[in-house]
């Protein structure tokens, strides 16, 4: 673990324990909480102030093959927010969040413009916050009308918001890189990891469980752009599944969620944004959590096949855990949208 100050100085640090949380259903989706020993670290002066706050945090875990070669995965990069212990003895804990809290927390002072296509959108939000940041799209760049954010608007909301219309969601990834990529379809993508209930498995428990709250089985995205002259479009996605327990018009009824931005100006655009929310907000057909041995490379939206203890098998997809800085600790995964894999 290594902490970035603002004065260009880099420090090594020896961690005591901690863990990276990772969860998409936040708006920052990594966070930090680390233990060390060293108080030094903890600001007493105007000056210690200056080169903390705004200090970055890059944490990885990984194996130590004993040789004097280590093998490791990056879990994040944070803006260390909080730095607190005993000043004499310590231990100090430190705490982060991921990099989109850089954007979130520069709320627009003046109304601010964006148009063009998502891609270029979402950058200039970013940009305008951390102008030396990466941005990689994974998804087919799209058209969209003007949008004006008002003074004290969230600034990473609205790059959510922008990165729907390409059916897409932006986040960070572990590196600090801000992907735009849309989530992976549960049916269609190979698993990436196999937790079995079986001798050499890494499966240590699991817990499964059904929920109707918040739930919604259909979406209305709505544009209209008027500076632009722009008609109103929209676009209703529903959950057409007749196997769904969620199924639009079933026993589970129609409760419809809403959606609407002056970028959305094409029945594309509506179209993806109301796939995209509707992936996120309908039930799954079942929900899991499960612990296993850690895997710090995990990503929310990885597809995960499961074997239990009775050899039945069952496609997840994480949605989030929390990985630990410790040896010996379990590994807790929730996910969603588990099926019987056949």
């Amino acid at each position: 673990m290594q902490l970035f100050l603002t004065n260009s100085a880099v420090i090594d640090l020896e961690h005591m324990g901690g863990s990276v949380t990772v969860d998409r259903s936040q708006a920052i989706r990594r966070t930090c909480t680390v233990t060390i020993a060293d108080p030094s670290l903890i600001p007493r002066t105007p000056t210690d102030q200056l080169a903390t706050y705004g200090a970055r945090l890059c944490i990885a875990r990984g194996i130590d093959y004993g040789d004097g070669s280590s093998e490791l995965v990056p879990l994040g990069v944070f803006r260390l927010d909080d730095a607190d212990g005993d000043v004499s003895e310590g231990p100090v804990t430190l705490q982060g969040k991921d990099l989109s809290a850089i954007v979130a927390d520069d709320q627009f002072t003046e109304p601010f413009k964006v148009s063009g296509t998502v891609v270029g959108a979402v950058t200039a939000l970013i940009q305008r916050s951390i102008p030396d940041a990466d941005v990689i799209s994974l998804v087919t760049d799209q058209p969209i009308g003007s949008r004006v954010y008002d003074v004290e608007a969230d600034p990473w909301a609205g790059a959510q918001e922008i990165a729907a219309a390409a059916g897409a969601e932006v986040y960070p990834n572990a590196d600090g890189v801000f992907v735009i990529a849309a989530l992976p379809d549960l049916l269609t993508t190979p698993p990436v990891w196999a937790i079995e209930a079986t001798e050499g498995g890494v499966y240590i428990k699991a817990n499964r469980g059904m929920t109707s709250a918040g739930v919604k089985n259909g979406v209305l995205a709505r544009g209209e752009n008027a500076s632009e002259n722009v008609p109103p479009v929209s676009y209703l996605a529903v959950d057409d599944d007749p196997t769904s327990p969620t199924y639009w018009g079933g026993p589970y009824g129609r409760r419809p969620k809403f959606i609407s931005s002056s970028a959305y100006t094409t029945l594309n655009a509506c179209t993806q944004a109301a796939n995209a929310e509707l992936a996120k907000s309908k039930a799954p057909n079942a929900s899991g959590d499960i612990s296993s041995l850690p895997n710090p490379a995990l990503e929310t939206g990885d597809v995960l096949r499961v074997t239990h203890e009775d050899g039945s098998r069952e496609l997840h997809q994480a949605a989030a855990f929390t990985v630990p800085l410790s040896e010996g600790d379990d590994f807790p995964i929730s996910t969603i949208s588990a099926k019987e894999d056949a």
